[in-house]
């Protein structure tokens, strides 16, 4: 990593510093460095995966048992945000903490594609220089090149496919990918050449074996464990042992077992006494892909994948690390997947990136303090190059700027996709308090706000979008 760091020093604030251990707290106050070993951190990311998925956040025809209880002992936020609803512009965001717009890792990256630069630090290279083990089990998608797969960013472990498992010779439809075989790696080498139908049955129960041999081996250091799960994502695979086990079609049966794998991680950290002291956040890197009808996921939302409207960017999002999250909270409060790397280098006590990041530190948020306003302006949103929209920091107003969306005109079925059209938005002013379906554009009744909104998303476009390059 050609990164410097910088140092991240920080005072807690009282109503956090009285959820947290005496000796961390003092520490914390004083600007020292814990004494006490730092937290561990997994980060369960799902792919495509609905807000409407799991039991704490609606009511799927199917159970979630540790889900549920991963929420009833965290806290659940349904006010959760990722910048672009678009699988690798979501990783980048969530390993750097940086906007798509910065790093320029903008959709989704094709098989072979180099990716995420080394001048933008992760989350595994932040970590590491605090003696932190660090691994990766899943879904990469941030680059496929020797420079930017995981062992070259900071992961000492990893296994899983390099990009989308419907990048594939076998998925129907219009995207053929017969002259790349889907490749499973593991350390840095080809374990699989070319993925089969059988395969993919077994990907997240791989992930999940990989993640638990690897939490009883680092028992004794810090870790930070990022479990990128493959699925929901299409074309959906289980294993037999869920096979029909939802009554809900397969769809339900890959996220029983996606809800089996989080019972599974949760079950080794408590055999090794880590429950206490590890960081779990269980969230998804967008909204469902609703042109797959029945093989995808559900979100009460306007929009889905592929757009900057609230069923793509919003993804709930659970925190459990007792101590410090309240249990069976739910938190209203506004953030996102660019705060993650801020947050864990504090809580760590390890140093921030020189590189320029866009997330905060938000340890607050997780505390609970009531008396916390979030730092950030706004929230910006985008789809590949193309800056959409933006959210006010504190959540509660959304401006839509024009251009063009697409919209499911015909749903597909049983693995096939469906129809894409396309519709235009113009200047919309949404108040998500009252209208959290972007149903009743305010824009006319609240033209100071929309003025002010207008004149943050021109902020965020000067920053990083240069309108003069050719956006193709």
């Amino acid at each position: 990593m050609k990164s410097m760091l910088k140092m991240n020093m920080g005072v807690l604030p009282l109503s956090m510093a009285v959820a947290l251990t005496p000796v961390l707290c003092a520490a914390a106050i004083k600007g020292e460095q814990p004494t006490q070993p730092p937290p561990n951190f997994v980060v369960i990311f799902l792919d495509d995966a609905g807000y409407s998925d799991f039991h704490v956040f609606d009511t799927p025809p199917y159970p979630t048992p540790h889900v549920e209880k991963l929420a009833m002992e965290g806290t659940r936020f349904p006010r959760f945000y990722v910048p672009q609803a678009v699988c690798s512009a979501s990783r980048a965001s969530l390993l750097t903490g940086c906007y798509p717009g910065r790093t320029k890792i903008f959709g989704a990256l094709g098989p072979r594609g180099s990716g995420l630069s080394e001048e933008f630090a992760t989350i595994g290279e932040v970590l590491k220089p605090r003696g932190y083990a660090t691994a990766s089990f899943g879904k990469w998608h941030v680059g496929d090149t020797e420079e930017t797969r995981p062992p070259a960013r900071g992961f000492d472990e990893s296994s899983g496919l390099m990009y989308s498992n419907d990048m594939w010779k076998h998925h129907p439809g219009t995207r053929h990918f017969d002259q790349w075989p889907l490749q499973f790696w593991k350390n840095g080498k080809i374990t699989i050449e070319d993925v089969s139908p059988e395969d993919q049955r077994h990907l997240t129960r791989w992930a999940t074996e990989h993640s638990v041999d690897f939490i009883n081996r680092h028992a004794g250091q810090p870790f930070f464990l990022y479990v990128p799960h493959i699925m929901p994502h299409v074309p959906l695979f289980c294993s037999e042992a869920f096979e029909g086990k939802s009554g809900a079609g397969l769809y339900g049966d890959v996220i029983m077992e996606i809800d089996w794998s989080v019972g599974q991680i949760m079950e080794a950290l408590e055999a090794n006494g880590l429950a206490d002291n590890t960081l779990v956040l269980f969230t998804s890197d967008n909204g469902p892909w609703t042109l797959y009808g029945d093989h995808g996921g559900v979100t009460p939302f306007r929009g889905a994948k592929t757009t900057s409207f609230e069923g793509g960017t919003r993804s709930g999002c659970i925190v459990r690390f007792p101590g410090m999250t309240p249990a069976g909270k739910i938190s209203t409060t506004t953030w996102s997947t660019l705060d993650i790397l801020p947050t864990f280098a504090a809580l760590a006590g390890a140093d921030l990136p020189e590189n320029p990041i866009d997330g905060k530190d938000l340890r607050p948020v997780l505390s609970g303090d009531p008396h916390f306003k979030n730092p950030h302006a706004y929230y910006a949103f985008s789809i590949g190059r193309e800056l959409q929209s933006i959210l006010s920091g504190d959540g509660r107003w959304k401006l839509h700027q024009p251009y063009e969306y697409r919209i499911v005109e015909e749903a597909g079925g049983n693995g096939l996709p469906g129809k894409f059209a396309r519709e235009r938005i113009e200047y919309a002013l949404y108040n998500l308090d009252k209208d959290p379906m972007e149903s009743i554009n305010v824009i006319e009744q609240y033209p100071e706000v929309a003025e002010r909104m207008k004149a943050l998303i021109a902020r965020h476009a000067g920053m990083f979008y240069d309108t003069s390059e050719d956006p193709d």
